[in-house]
């Protein structure tokens, strides 16, 4: 695949370095150095702070170096990132950007479909800080200019020993260019060959170095264009009679209401037409496609400023800087608002636009006369680092560095309605319909009926603000402590000190439930996190019978928040040389995610939300019921019947969250066959079971899980669950918010294969990597039926089909070079289709992407690249999210191009 495989050697860094990997997509780091190999001077790799030590057992490593970054084409980050075999699941680019759970407009990284918020990615080894607009739960990789990176190193294992908390399905190393002379600017550009879905890209950096040190900075712009929806599907469809039909939104433009009978009439859908035509409710004939006002692809703004310096002081002490700054501007386009969904409309059969002569309640109506709304999100983040480093003696070195992050932004929506003034233009009482009224009266009943002067009145813009900090020191110290027979052992000690806070706080109308959308509260918290770690590489055996090197890699790490308290995670590992062409490596590792902001803080309300109590008539039920005897024990008096369908629900963030905890098992194999030179292939396990996972359990579920529990056995049979009145038997209290119940279980194997070789003068490799999901297994509380996501699509979550690769083919003779890569998605099943529904299940699919290069001089060389060679139309899906199929995992844009020229100097 395009990842470079780094799971064997330090030499991976030096290589990188000086840029002799440069002609491969992807290369395994075990064939590219020595078989003597053992120790790598002031080289830190990611999965390990040791420097100087063999740290080849760390774990599978894949690197994306910048040669390849650039025959990707990308212009973003998670276009590199999501196509890793790794990748599962849901993570938000601009395509899904309406499912994006940490906010419109990110992007993220999603390892083994675990969630976004269980990858840890860091930039240049360090934390980077939560993005979005506000209280988010994830870094947003916007804020990171592709044109900067020199490489990204993935770690595909448990890490918390070494990083810290949030590394459980693995860490995302981005690492950025820090040394250059001279300048260098170019151009990208791209679009669809249907011409829309423009993507370009300016990036201008200059640097300057000498003995004493170096300067680079940088300016980086980029800018993706708009797809509309109904360009690559023309209506959502549902299957009505065995075939695929439009099916729309019952969402209608003319009004859609209930009268006192339980029939359902809609109201005049024609321009100009009869304003008081009304007729019985069809799907067929009053749904709304509303593709047209939805895009595929949503535009996005990236504006950069970046330095990266470094100065030595003395001999042995450099002082270092990262300065960044990073503006998005992203919107999406989005179906006008609806009515009748917030707030219940109730129009009375005298009111003047009523011409049905009965009461109605007006169920929906979409205010199609304003136009399409528009989400928009304007975010700024910057990051400072500054640092010292250095060694002494012979064999250590030294680092300590302050690290702030900030993220603030705004975010909204244009042509929301004010709920009070839509009453308010209902109410004949205030309302007038003489011109240039202050409150004009509405209709809105029909199609064309609502008048310019009352969209006026009655539309505005939210505006929410919010946002995110982090702050931190860290100190770190490696060198090598003593010599045993098989080498030296290595160790690396430091201490960490971070602060994290987020907040958001909605539109005031938002908060209060008047403006026509979802009711938000306030969040705002923070918390603060103090961890020491230790971690040593002591060799074993070495040049011995079956045994050229046995090393072994430890780690422990213990992390005290001042809102959970203590927690210890360790790692432990055997890197083996078996022969010269076969080595193996195992490691075992815990790992612990903490609650994040809006989990933890999230604003806590109360609502009358749908509930059912098992204990309502359970005095009817048989005595040898185990409902019976649980709400007998629970003093729930005889003849006890629920009043009404609605219970006083608590719901928002749990304060009283702890963190998750996880276990990882890696096992894997590298063999170099002598009867093929060049040719490397990889074998990796993988095995990670999360507990005490968090969970959002609907308040009717817990208490049909407590009630059937034998002897009120069940955890949310629990006071922080529920409560009763000891009197009237009544829940005076039902919490709805997180909680630590859910278990997760994954499983499976990666592969990769590499083959370096020569046709006549021409370099080629070949590169392909495979990861099979074995298994992944969610239970969302005890004795809950497990969910089998493995091999299946799901509605919202993503895919988690049982089979991804990437490979490609790269081919190099004098200034040309070029690569063609496949990106194969396996089979899969709708997890929420019937059987023999359309589409409820897929094909395996393959997208062919090629790539082109030409050195004109030193100076200057251009790019041309085409994705999605043969057009591969995504794929139809019972449970789609848009554009009837599943946005997170196929693409929408089809055959697309692109082209870039650089020049230096």
């Amino acid at each position: 695949m395009f990842c470079k495989r780094n799971q064997l050697t330090l030499a991976i860094g030096a290589l990188l370095s000086a840029g002799l990997v440069t002609n491969a997509f992807a290369q395994s780091s075990d064939e590219a150095a020595p078989a003597n190999a053992t120790t790598l001077d002031a080289v830190t790799v990611t999965g390990s702070h040791i420097r100087g030590a063999a740290i080849s057992g760390v774990g599978p490593v894949s690197v994306i170096d910048e040669e390849m970054i650039e025959r990707s084409g990308a212009t973003s980050v998670e276009t590199l990132l999501q196509r890793l075999p790794a990748s599962a699941g849901f993570a938000g680019n601009q395509t899904n950007a309406y499912w994006a759970d940490n906010g419109y407009g990110t992007t993220q990284v999603n390892l083994r479909g675990l969630g976004i918020s269980r990858t840890l990615v860091l930039l240049n080894g360090r934390r980077i800080v939560n993005g979005g607009t506000g209280a988010n739960s994830s870094v947003d990789l916007n804020i990171i200019p592709v044109a900067l990176i020199s490489r990204i190193e993935v770690l595909k294992d448990g890490a918390s020993a070494i990083y810290g908390a949030d590394a459980v399905a693995g860490v995302v190393n981005i690492i950025t260019k820090k040394k250059f002379d001279g300048a260098e600017a170019s151009v990208r550009y791209g679009q669809t060959f249907q011409q829309d879905g423009e993507d370009g890209a300016v990036d201008v950096a200059w640097g300057v170095s000498n003995d004493r040190g170096s300067l680079m900075t940088a300016i980086n712009y980029s800018q993706g264009g708009t797809v509309n929806m109904a360009d690559r599907a023309a209506c959502g469809l549902g299957e009505v009679d065995g075939k695929l039909q439009c099916v729309g939104s019952s969402s209608t433009i003319g009004g859609r209401a209930l009268l006192p009978d339980g029939s359902r009439i809609n109201f005049n859908q024609e321009l100009g037409g009869d304003g008081d035509f009304y007729e019985p409710y069809s799907p067929e004939k009053h749904n709304q496609n509303s593709y047209s006002m939805l895009n595929a692809v949503n535009p996005i703004k990236r504006l950069s400023f970046s330095a990266f310096g470094n100065f030595s002081l003395t001999e042995n002490v450099t002082a270092f800087t990262e300065l960044m700054y990073t503006n998005r501007q992203s919107d999406q386009l989005a179906t006008p608002g609806t009515l009748g969904i917030y707030r219940p409309i109730n129009i009375a059969a005298n009111q003047p636009t009523n011409p049905t002569g009965q009461d109605l309640l007006l169920e929906r109506r979409s205010l199609k006369e304003a136009g399409p709304r528009e989400f928009y999100q304007d975010v700024d983040t910057f990051r400072v680092v500054l640092g010292l480093e250095g060694m002494f003696g012979d064999y250590w070195n030294w680092s300590a560095a302050m690290n702030w992050g900030r993220n603030t932004g705004q975010d909204g929506s244009t042509k929301v309605a004010n709920l009070d003034r839509v009453d308010d233009t209902l109410n004949t009482a205030i309302c007038s319909n003489a011109a240039g009224a202050a409150i004009p009266c509405a209709d809105y009943l029909g199609y064309g009926d609502v008048t310019q002067e009352v969209l006026d009145y009655i539309l505005y813009t939210t505006r929410d603000v919010g946002g995110n900090d982090q702050k931190s020191f860290t100190a770190n110290l490696s060198g090598q402590l003593f010599e045993l027979p098989a080498g030296w052992v290595g160790v690396a000690t430091g201490i960490e000190v971070r602060k994290e806070r987020g907040w958001r706080d909605p539109d005031p109308l938002t908060v209060l439930g008047i403006a026509n959308t979802n009711q938000q509260d306030s969040i705002a918290g923070e918390y603060t996190a103090k961890e020491v770690f230790v971690e040593v590489a002591v060799p074993l055996l070495q040049d011995t019978f079956l045994a050229e090197s046995l090393a072994l890699n430890a780690a422990v790490r213990y992390s005290d928040y001042d809102l959970f308290g203590g927690d210890t995670n360790y790692k432990v590992g055997l890197d083996w040389q078996v022969v010269p062409s076969l080595k193996l490596r195992a490691n075992y590792s815990t790992a612990f995610r903490i609650p994040n902001v809006p989990e933890l803080f999230g604003g806590v309300s109360e609502g009358g939300l749908t509930t059912t109590d098992p204990c309502s008539g359970w005095s009817s039920l048989p005595s040898s019921s185990v409902v019976y005897q649980n709400c007998q024990a629970s003093g729930v008096p005889a003849g006890y019947s629920q009043l009404g369908k609605a219970i006083q629900t608590t719901v928002g963030g749990n304060p009283n969250l702890e963190p998750e905890d996880a276990e990882t098992l890696t096992v894997g194999a590298v063999w170099t066959p002598v009867f093929a030179e060049g040719l490397t292939l990889t074998l990796d396990y993988f095995n990670i079971k999360i507990d005490n996972a968090i969970q959002r359990i609907d308040g009717s579920t817990k208490l049909a899980v407590c009630y059937n529990t034998p002897g009120l056995a069940h955890q949310f049979c629990s006071p922080s669950n529920f409560t009763r009145n000891p009197l009237t038997g009544d829940i005076n209290y039902l919490s709805a918010q997180p909680v630590n119940a859910a278990s997760e279980r994954v499983s499976g194997i990666d592969l990769g294969a590499l083959y370096q070789f020569n046709i006549g003068e021409i370099d080629a490799t070949f590169n392909w990597d495979v990861s099979y999901l074995k298994n992944y297994d969610v239970m969302p509380f005890p004795q809950a039926e497990e969910i089998h996501y493995a091999g299946n699509i799901t509605g919202g979550r993503g895919s988690f089909t049982h089979w991804r690769s990437f490979g490609a083919l790269t081919l190099v003779q004098g200034p040309w070079s070029g690569s063609y890569s496949i990106q194969y998605i396996g089979s899969a099943e709708d997890i929420n289709a019937a059987k023999g529904d359309i589409g409820d299940h897929v094909s395996s699919l393959t997208y062919h992407n090629v790539q082109a290069k030409y050195a004109v001089s030193e100076a200057m060389d251009v790019t041309f690249g085409i994705d999605n060679l043969w057009d591969k139309e995504a794929p139809f899906i019972q449970s789609y999210t848009d554009a009837n199929t599943d946005t997170m995992t196929y693409d929408l844009l089809g055959r697309r191009w692109n082209a870039k020229l650089t020049y230096r100097w």
